[in-house]
């Protein structure tokens, strides 16, 4: 299915310039608190050679160094590995951020002893193509360790709103099957054992009200304000409400404060 993009460098063209709009470090600080739970549960270790695919900011790469690990951070998106880099050197940490697409990624087989990514591969338009290079950048008895954003949690709502405003170009296959576990332990399959899979749940705060919020996202995600941008004002007007409902239906915060929590799904992966 994927296969059918008819133009798959302006699709990516496209797909760079998205993330790209906006600030997405803004974004990103959302969810540091689950990132930091991300790398504790995987007993990052010092010396640990560790790939963050998708690395964005470097939610990941961050923890991953602080603990002592050889890390590097790879990303389509420039303007979003300059961020992580200032990061780094903020905090005086030794880590390499490279541009690269996780469908073909720059790297030599069996590098990394561990791999990672957090809301990241799952955006990649070739599933097959993202699995196999996960794979194969990932040494033999090491580990690969994703977190997807699953379907029916409060992200995956999110995502299946803007889609039905804005839909996405014929043969892209949802993001949203990397939180299928049986459609991951298919794309896996091949060059990997012991899948294990399990359910967590980040939250989101925020110190304004669920219509502040959605401006928040449409200023700072670039998908969200790229989906504003392609829209009329009164699709915009619509979207804008569909969103408001969303983030209001799940608001478990008080006094014009937000909180809403999304579930996402754990997989890590042993390499054959």
């Amino acid at each position: 299915m994927s296969e059918t993009i008819s133009d798959i460098g302006v699709f990516k063209s496209r797909l760079q310039a998205t993330w790209a709009a906006g600030n997405f470090g803004e974004i990103a600080k959302s969810y540091e608190d689950g990132a930091a739970e991300f790398v504790d549960r995987l007993k990052v270790t010092p010396g640990l050679r560790v790939l963050d695919v998708a690395c964005g900011t470097g939610n990941l790469t961050l923890p991953c160094a602080r603990a002592g690990a050889c890390v590097t951070g790879v990303d389509i998106v420039p303007n979003l590995l300059e961020q992580g880099r200032d990061r780094a050197k903020t905090e005086g940490l030794l880590i390499k951020l490279d541009e690269g697409d996780v469908e073909n990624l720059p790297y030599p087989d069996h590098t990394f002893d561990l791999v990672v990514t957090m809301f990241g591969a799952m955006f990649a338009p070739h599933p097959e193509k993202t699995a196999a290079e996960l794979v194969r950048v990932c040494r033999p008895g090491g580990r690969i360790a994703m977190d997807n954003w699953v379907s029916s949690g409060f992200i995956g709502q999110v995502f299946k709103t803007t889609t039905s405003r804005v839909p996405p170009p014929p043969g892209v296959p949802s993001p949203l099957l990397w939180g299928d576990e049986a459609t991951v332990r298919e794309r896996l399959q091949k060059g990997t054992s012991a899948l294990e899979f399990a359910r967590c749940i980040i939250s989101f705060k925020f110190p304004f009200a669920p219509a502040e919020v959605v401006e928040f996202w449409r200023q700072f995600y670039g998908p969200t304000q790229r989906a504003f941008a392609a829209l009329d004002a009164d699709g915009q007007a619509a979207f804008r409400k569909d969103l408001e409902g969303l983030w209001t239906a799940h608001n478990k915060g008080n006094r014009g404060s937000t909180l809403v929590e999304s579930e996402y799904l754990v997989v890590v992966a042993l390499r054959t």
